[in-house]
């Protein structure tokens, strides 16, 4: 792989792999380590987040490095001044930028304009590092991914889309199920079906749950999307993982959240909270997961 992590894209099967099985060696033996010893990594962040920070701080402190955490608005990018400025900047400062975007060119130009590391914490197109985290935690319930069935509940969206790329590139078959006008970006469909994916849309909750390994979902309402908030309850109607649709899957499906989660729309409170629910154990992988690939990328510039 190159410096950056801006998608999925951006590693091969192998490295994408490789970085699973760094992450789950890591989770077994948790220490500190020197990796990032004498490095400062900046968190550059225009939107609010729980564990995309913490889990991204403590691991950098793990790995020996310090961290700087600026909003947007302690930068001068909230008065106007261009991403190629500070990208520059920055870079003359720090030893890598972990940015978390509404925009996902935003992102591509400030890798474009930095000469250090530029990790993708979610943007409006993506959000990789949620799914190493996602992939992990199948990898340590489900074993070898080949051949596994993957539903996914809900909006096509960033988690969607890097979801569909990660499923493409281990052998997964995926199908997404989401209401009308809410499908997944056409383009990341056919570049997943390109390097060999099965993938499957369709607006049929129902046909995303039968058989499947793997259930998972995200909320109805994003951050960005708040003015929309009636339209969306109203549209995603009958999208929710619930005992009904649990009852499709098989019978040791594990399901999945990025969380936050609204019990009650997208997921109902006994399915989050049952037996199947690895919800919990997903959000502690995103620090063992981002540890890996902050390993992966800085021994490869040492």
């Amino acid at each position: 792989m190159g410096m950056n992590f801006l998608s999925i894209r951006d590693l091969s099967a192998e490295e994408f792999e490789e970085i699973i099985e760094t992450a789950i060696e890591m989770k077994k033996e948790r220490k500190r380590e020197d990796l990032l010893k004498d490095r400062i990594i900046g968190l550059l962040f225009e939107k609010p987040s729980t564990r995309t920070r913490v889990s991204f701080e403590v691991g950098i402190r793990e790995l020996g490095g310090e961290c700087i955490y600026l909003g947007l608005s302690e930068t001068q990018m909230s008065r106007g001044e261009p991403i190629k400025d500070t990208a520059r900047v920055l870079s003359r400062y720090l030893h890598g930028i972990i940015m978390r975007t509404d925009s996902h060119e935003k992102l591509i130009e400030m890798a474009r304009y930095s000469s250090i590391p530029v990790i993708n914490a979610l943007s409006d197109l993506e959000h990789p590092c949620q799914v190493l985290a996602d992939f992990m935690t199948i990898k340590e319930f489900k074993g070898d991914f080949r051949g596994l069935k993957y539903g996914w509940i809900g909006d096509g969206n960033n988690v969607c889309h890097s979801t569909i790329l990660a499923s493409a590139m281990t052998g997964v078959e995926i199908t997404v199920a989401s209401p009308e006008g809410f499908e997944p970006d056409k383009c990341i469909v056919r570049y997943a079906e390109k390097i060999g994916g099965k993938v499957r849309i369709t607006n049929d909750p129902r046909e995303a749950a039968r058989d499947a390994d793997v259930l998972a979902t995200d909320v109805w309402v994003s951050m960005g999307s708040e003015h929309e908030r009636a339209m969306r309850l109203v549209s995603f109607e009958g999208f929710q993982i619930n005992q009904e649709i649990l009852e499709l899957a098989k019978p040791d499906v594990i399901v999945m959240h990025c969380l936050p989660a609204h019990r009650g729309e997208e997921i109902t409170e006994d399915v989050l909270e049952g037996e199947h629910s690895v919800v919990f154990e997903q959000a502690e992988n995103r620090l063992h997961a981002q540890k890996a690939l902050l390993k992966r990328i800085y021994s490869e510039r040492e």
